[in-house]
């Protein structure tokens, strides 16, 4: 792997988020690039950016990666022989060790496009895979057909319709449970070691990625729930709509990621430009920078947890690396990988893990998360509302 661009010190200043330091690099436009969500994981396309080295032709792949030659060389065999691309590309793709690669058909990968938009078809859970291969619900929508069922977070999750889940990756149980609107599924799931099982009826969901609050004080909670499209526009209208000299605190705690293009667009919205996050695909180094003419001024808390994951991370490292923000709560997820996405033979795709993503102070998030600057549990907002007072804002 060829080394991270080099950033003079005299870029980066203490982590003092009244001061808004800013890098004094070159900005570059970001398009669209992907990045997987914890849930909904997928990607959205390629990133034309800055470009920081050249891989040479001997570059490996990233360790515990799937070959994209092989995968789609297996994919090709099996159509010419009459049977699934599909499942030969993801049995490929689970002998590599690959932990967040999958390979869907085209009817999964349309709908987990339109899940970008904040709309899908599903029962609302949100789902985990540990490191022994077991599926856990980590979270269920509010209001939700699984929530209305009883489903909780914590619930071990067995069968799909009667398809073991166990091992799977989490994009193709999330494909086994969504379907059409109005038809059932059975859930056989596992909870405080009893069985049980649930028949849970499809709806049509949509989510609010972005939303606003008042706090006594002049504080505004800006809660992101995850990066579908337009959530980063929201996140800078709302900063801009806070009241003058309060302060701001940013909750992404349980936020699973989404399309990166919107992570570094909320980002901005804090940042007067450069760096919010270097990557690598196949060992070629990418930049990833901000917007100029954000708010640098504004006390910022940063609010995580161990929900937070991938591009929610990103923005959270940019943030506490730039001195911008303060973080608050828990270690996040770590997940910190790039996948992008390959057209097969018979029109599934897969997506492959094809490097990592660095903060702006070339801290590597996959596997390790990051550590907030301010410990906290259940009363997180209350000490985010503390560090926010020590910042000079409040009555």
């Amino acid at each position: 792997m060829l080394g991270l661009p080099s950033v003079p010190a005299s870029c980066l200043r203490p982590r003092d988020p009244r001061r808004g330091a800013v890098l004094t690099l070159t900005f570059v436009a970001v398009v669209a690039v992907g990045a997987f969500t914890g849930c909904w994981d997928r990607a959205d396309g390629a990133a034309v950016v800055a470009r920081t080295g050249t891989p040479g032709p001997g570059t490996a792949r990233p360790e515990g990666t799937a070959d994209r030659e092989a995968v789609a060389r297996a994919a090709a065999e099996a159509v010419a022989e009459g049977k699934s691309g599909k499942k030969a590309a993801q049995e490929v793709v689970s002998r590599s060790g690959d932990r967040w690669g999958t390979v869907y058909d085209r009817g999964e990968y349309a709908a987990f496009a339109e899940g970008l938009d904040g709309h899908w078809t599903g029962v609302g859970v949100w789902a985990v895979r540990a490191q022994d291969g077991m599926i856990t619900v980590d979270g269920v929508e509010p209001g939700g057909p699984a929530a209305r069922a009883g489903l909780r977070a914590g619930d071990r999750l067995l069968s799909v319709d009667g398809h073991g889940v166990t091992g799977l990756a989490v994009a193709d149980v999330v494909a086994l449970l969504r379907g059409t609107a109005g038809t059932p599924v059975v859930l056989n799931l596992s909870r405080d070691g009893a069985d049980l099982t649930e028949t849970v009826v499809r709806e049509r969901l949509s989510t609010e990625p972005v939303t606003v609050r008042r706090l006594a004080g002049d504080v505004t909670v800006i809660k992101v729930t995850s990066f579908t499209r337009g959530s980063g526009d929201r996140v800078r209208a709302a900063v801009r709509a806070a009241p003058p000299g309060g302060g701001v605190m940013l909750d992404l705690r349980g936020n699973r990621g989404g399309l990166v293009s919107e992570a570094v667009t909320a980002a901005s919205a804090f940042l007067d430009g450069g760096l919010v996050a270097t990557y690598d695909v196949r060992g070629e180094q990418r930049v990833l920078n901000a917007a100029p003419g954000g708010d640098t001024t504004r006390p910022l808390v940063a609010l995580v947890d161990g929900g937070t994951m991938s591009a929610a991370e990103l923005v959270t490292g940019a943030l506490q690396d730039r001195g911008r923000a303060v973080a608050v709560g828990s270690r996040t997820f770590g997940k910190g990988s790039v996948q992008m996405p390959t057209e097969l033979p018979d029109g599934s795709v897969a997506e492959l893990t094809v490097g990592t993503y660095r903060t702006p102070a070339g801290r590597s998030l996959d596997g390790a998360g990051i550590t907030p600057d301010v410990p906290a549990g259940e009363r997180a907002e209350e000490r985010a509302v503390t560090v926010l007072g020590g910042l000079g804002v409040g009555p």
